[in-house]
């Protein structure tokens, strides 16, 4: 089938479903593959062509009559699968994520961007469904994959993400985390209680102090509130909590009958998530009937872009291992999350050890990193401008991240022969450099890293599944 010239088609996404056989073809010329259908050709925009088959654009309408069509194509719950994200916010990225995917028994999220990085990025909720959504059926990948809002912040940001069709919810209440609660005295810690959203909460001070104020017995340790510990949790959650809770309530107003996941992460935060803190935002969730699937506590050591664990790993054994065996308590009934997961390759062994493989990995910009590395052995001219371009913005586009890369530690790119070009992304403080004005580089470059990726997707692909073979080992060895 689609032998016949002009047509180029990709041989993996060939799908025969019912009457009628779906190919993307002509992916070998500029701009996008194209579509082609041959059986019924009802309800899609092209042109029809004399044997009666059409071809189409990769259009968003397109998308949506596609997904309909075969339904593995829409973006699907995932439940307490071992699972991973994969941010791609250059839309070009997913049949590289499904190399690596393929075979490892991990529930992938191939749709994944924040609100922040959308913006960034000047792409649309909708538009990374339907990128993700054709880079599936152009790799042939027929299995369940997610969608991830990622990072939500205010009710106002969840509409368009519902429109679009996501199943996945990261709520960022963090502008509801009072990191001062860790030191403060006992009177303002008392004042803060007692104006937390009480009505939000469902409860009073009196009902939770009874509630909480006792010892809970974990597999390997116990659990205790004083009066201290508890309104220390309340002061520094509880409005996250409530913030949640109402986020929730928003999501299943709009979601309606449509199955949906959430998360709560309260990763990008300034203080440790103690255990306690993290027993307290589980059994609250709970109690207030928040669907969360997973959750993403603040551990201790940092997790920083685009680099490893900064931290003592033996510390972090210990952290981990505390935090799962809270999640046992509540019955293995979510999962841990690990935020800026990407290229933390010593604690994904660490993590799946602790949880028995109830672990969600959110990458983000690892895939954009790699197109970078690409354009330095294959553009080096077009590497060095984009490189003294992100070290002119760096200090400016950090601002919204967490990183401690150091600028004057860098060289210019005229110091720097073309040889040590592809090792700037081996480097901690080029790569996190790199990673962060993302932005501000697609807005001046994105035409030209477009044109000339695309040209090379293949070598991209490669260069996307091994550094996502590496990330998905440890996951793959040990999936539930």
């Amino acid at each position: 089938m689609f032998e016949q010239q002009p047509f180029t088609q990709v041989a993996e996404s060939v799908t025969r479903h019912g009457d009628t056989t779906y190919a993307l073809v002509n992916c070998d010329q500029p701009g996008d593959c194209q579509l082609l259908v041959r059986g019924v050709i009802d309800d899609f925009e092209g042109e029809a062509l004399a044997d009666g088959s059409l071809l189409g654009p990769r259009s968003a309408h397109n998308a949506a009559v596609l997904r309909q069509r075969l339904p593995w194509l829409q973006p699907a719950v995932l439940g307490l699968q071992t699972s991973a994200g994969f941010g791609d916010r250059l839309g070009i990225a997913t049949p590289g994520h499904v190399l690596a995917t393929r075979g490892t028994g991990v529930a992938p999220i191939y749709a994944q961007q924040s609100v922040r990085e959308n913006t960034r990025t000047g792409r649309t909720p909708q538009q990374v469904v339907d990128d993700a959504m054709w880079g599936a059926f152009h790799a042939g990948w027929k299995e369940p994959w997610g969608a991830d809002a990622d990072h939500l912040k205010t009710l106002e940001d969840i509409p368009p993400f519902v429109a679009a069709g996501y199943t996945f919810y990261t709520i960022d209440p963090g502008e509801y985390v009072d990191d001062a609660a860790d030191t403060d005295d006992a009177e303002t810690l008392r004042r803060k209680v007692e104006q937390l959203p009480w009505s939000d909460l469902q409860a009073t001070l009196e009902e939770t102090s009874e509630r909480y104020q006792r010892a809970f017995t974990l597999d390997d340790r116990t659990l205790t509130f004083t009066q201290e510990d508890l309104y220390k949790a309340l002061g520094k959650y509880g409005g996250a909590v409530a913030h949640t809770a109402r986020m929730a309530r928003r999501l299943q107003e709009l979601q309606g009958q449509r199955p949906f996941e959430m998360e709560m992460s309260v990763d990008e935060t300034g203080t440790t998530t103690a255990l306690l803190e993290h027993f307290y935002i589980a059994s609250e969730l709970k109690r207030l009937g928040v669907p969360f699937v997973s959750l993403a506590p603040r551990f201790v050591g940092r997790f920083e872009k685009g680099v490893g664990y900064i931290g003592d790993l033996d510390e972090l054994t210990q952290n981990i291992n505390g935090h799962a065996s809270i999640m046992r308590y509540f019955d293995n009934s979510y999962k841990l999350s690990l935020h800026t997961g990407s290229d933390k390759f010593e604690v994904y062994p660490i993590a799946m050890q602790a949880t028995g493989g109830l672990v969600h990995l959110k990458t983000a910009g690892t895939s954009y990193l790699e197109a970078l590395r690409l354009i330095a052995s294959i553009d080096r001219p077009l590497f060095r401008e984009i490189w003294d371009f992100t070290r002119e913005h760096y200090e400016n586009d950090r601002r919204t991240y967490h990183v401690s890369a150091i600028l004057s530690e860098t060289l210019p790119a005229e110091h720097l022969t073309d040889e040590q070009l592809p090792e700037l992304l081996n480097q901690f403080g080029p790569r996190q450099i790199l990673h962060v004005t993302f932005g501000s580089v697609l807005d001046t470059y994105g035409a030209d890293l477009q044109r000339i990726l695309r040209a090379h997707l293949p070598e991209y692909y490669t260069y996307i599944q091994r550094h996502f073979d590496k990330h998905l080992a440890p996951f793959k060895q040990q999936t539930r």
